[in-house]
């Protein structure tokens, strides 16, 4: 494990990188740890010709959790993930974003576009729809943060859902630190859309993926595609946002020829 720090407010980030070949950073979803890209197969996928990158956002993993709600403004995400690429000593990379990590792929394209080579989200936007944070999880998921941190998250979570989550997710979801995934939700709720003028600049080659049950995703990936310069989408059949990555080979058969090409 290696650290990097936002040179602005000093929060530590936790990354990893193995493999050799042209860089490739990776980027999780929320209250999730760059361990899934490991666990869902992607890392082994990609070693093969690639240095592959994974970070944990703040208020994530192995980073820093910082308890406001400013310190997770979209900008200071880029920031972040910018540090990250210079500590590992990557002048330009490859982008994989699943959830917000695809928000922040976006983002990351139109404010350092030199720094990418390609971009692929999965389950990824450019906006954020009101009530986003309480649809994917449940309405009642800020008080529950509130009153009961992460235990009264996953227990609301479940009774929402009306079924127990798998140990693996559930053992993850409770290592978070509960305070500072509420105000990184706070901040998620509140962050403005990249302006469709700023995403139509965009000249980065992109690959856009999302599940057909992932309704809202698939539908903002078409129109970030009918903006942007050299963006391509593909749909994911059956799949909603929480099962986007898996399995991996139908997402890697799309993803390794295009990060081939570019």
């Amino acid at each position: 494990m290696a650290t990097a720090h936002n040179l602005a407010d000093g929060v530590e980030l936790s990354y990893d990188t193995v493999g050799e070949g042209p860089p490739i950073l990776l980027v999780h979803g929320s209250a999730l740890t760059k361990a899934i890209w490991r666990g869902f197969g992607y890392t082994k996928a990609l070693r093969e010709h690639y240095r592959v990158i994974t970070m944990d956002l703040r208020g994530h993993g192995r980073s820093a959790k910082p308890h406001t709600a400013a310190a997770y403004a979209m900008d200071t995400l880029v920031a972040d993930a910018l540090a990250v690429l210079d500590a590992a000593g990557a002048k330009q990379a490859h982008f994989g974003g699943y959830s917000v990590g695809g928000r922040l792929g976006f983002s990351l394209a139109a404010a350092a576009p030199g720094r990418l080579l390609s971009l692929a989200t999965f389950g990824g936007t450019y906006r954020i729809q009101p009530g986003s944070v309480g649809q994917l999880f449940f309405p009642e998921y800020d008080a529950a943060l509130g009153s009961g941190g992460m235990p009264a998250f996953v227990a609301g979570w479940e009774a929402h859902m009306g079924t127990s989550l798998d140990g693996q997710t559930r053992a993850a979801f409770l290592a978070n630190d509960g305070q500072a995934l509420r105000a990184y939700f706070a901040q998620t709720e509140a962050e403005p859309a990249i302006p469709e003028d700023v995403l139509a600049a965009i000249d980065v080659p992109a690959l856009l993926m999302a599940g057909t049950a992932d309704r809202a995703r698939l539908e903002d990936s078409r129109r970030a595609a009918t903006l942007m310069r050299q963006a391509r989408v593909v749909e994911l059949p059956g799949r909603n946002h929480g099962t986007t990555l898996l399995p991996a080979q139908p997402v890697l058969d799309e993803w390794l020829p295009f990060l081939q090409r570019h």
